[in-house]
């Protein structure tokens, strides 16, 4: 092997650790923003968004006997005229949707 392929490769693999590292956040987690904007898109095939939140602090939730940490939000939208609240709950470290509730909004 000769040191330019070496290098090459050793620069690509530290680029890749730092786009990680930067997309996951100091914690690990992966960003509340991000997650955020996940749900928004997912939901807002189907409708209107009109407001959305989430919490910046990832917390503790048990499901099916699995521990996660999540972030929990919520979003409201139209659809046919009609506003819909929705509460979610979505790993923080990955983003997945865990639990996704749907309510009327008054």
């Amino acid at each position: 092997m000769n040191w330019k392929s070496f290098l090459l490769g050793a620069a690509a693999g530290l680029a890749a650790g730092i786009i990680t590292k930067e997309l996951l956040g100091p914690s690990g987690h992966a960003s509340p923003e991000k997650v955020l904007a996940d749900v928004k898109e997912k939901l807002k095939k189907s409708g209107q968004i009109y407001g959305s939140w989430i919490m910046m602090k990832p917390e503790t939730y048990v499901k099916n006997e699995v521990e996660y940490e999540v972030y929990n939000g919520g979003i409201t939208r139209s659809t046919d005229d009609k506003r819909e609240q929705f509460e979610f709950v979505a790993d923080a470290k990955t983003g997945t949707l865990l639990e996704l509730n749907v309510r009327a909004a008054d």
